[in-house]
């Protein structure tokens, strides 16, 4: 299955190209810039196009290999967007506030996953529960906390293979934090971002709610490509061993009629 294809009139239409006011811009995204109107920055497509095609290759990549993607947009118009994409595809997300460590002390968020859980069970079958009501409201009140930070990314059992991160400036902690670890990180970056540590940039609006349906939609049809790339690996492998087993009948079969004659 290919990448998906999207072209420069899909961006167009999903308003990607408009950047913010020009008097809130970071110069180092010049590069990016196009021109302006009417006081907003616009955004260069033609850069946007083939960096989001690399994007979306390594999201495939990393999906074929069996990755585990995590989608971080934590800003109101990106939050219940991450949250479905993560989820249709099977992935990870967190869309509230990043907690500085997330990746980079993992061991101590992993405690707190199973803090999570523990709790999950508590409330699972509440009605036996030896708690007071006192001690369950404050147990739901560290319950909600911890879903509402950890809740979608309590079964990944480990590092992300890639971030697929929405506002570059509002994400930069996450941001620092994969570089650090060497994961790769596709982020969007509007005209106020900083490029710099973003492996894979994508010069686009963060703002509007269609650029970031469009992003997201893209992000999945490419985890699905790699899915799909991965089955067809697996049944070619299997069929390796059968053809080859099929060969060594015949050539047996081969011998045995030579020696009868």
């Amino acid at each position: 299955m290919a990448l998906p294809k999207f072209t420069i009139r899909d961006l167009l239409e999903a308003g990607v190209h408009f950047g913010h006011k020009t008097n809130r811009w970071n110069p180092k995204m010049a590069p990016y810039i196009h021109g302006s109107r009417n006081g907003i920055h616009i955004i260069d497509l033609t850069q946007t196009v083939p960096a989001l095609y690399n994007a979306l290759s390594t999201i495939k990549s990393v999906s074929a290999k069996g990755g585990k993607v995590l989608f971080v947009g934590s800003k109101p118009q990106a939050e219940k967007l991450v949250q479905e994409t993560a989820e249709r595809t099977g992935h990870y997300f967190i869309n509230s506030r990043w907690l500085g460590g997330t990746m980079t002390n993992w061991r101590t968020i992993t405690t707190s996953i199973r803090r999570l859980k523990t709790l999950e069970k508590v409330f699972a079958d509440e009605a036996n529960s030896h708690y007071t009501k006192k001690e369950l409201l404050k147990l739901r009140l560290e319950y909600t906390k911890l879903h509402k930070s950890l809740g979608g990314i309590q079964d990944m059992g480990g590092l992300p293979d890639v971030l697929v991160v929405i506002d570059a400036v509002r994400e930069n902690i996450a941001i620092a934090e994969a570089k650090k670890l060497g994961i790769p990180v596709v982020a969007i970056l509007d005209t106020n971002a900083d490029p710099e540590g973003v492996s894979l940039p994508v010069p686009g609006n963060d703002d509007s709610t269609r650029s970031i349906r469009l992003y997201l939609d893209l992000a999945a049809q490419a985890i699905a490509a790699g899915k799909s790339a991965q089955v067809v690996k697996k049944t070619t492998t299997k069929a390796a061993p059968a053809k080859k087993a099929a060969a060594k009948v015949s050539l047996s079969a081969k011998a045995k009629a030579e020696a009868k004659a």
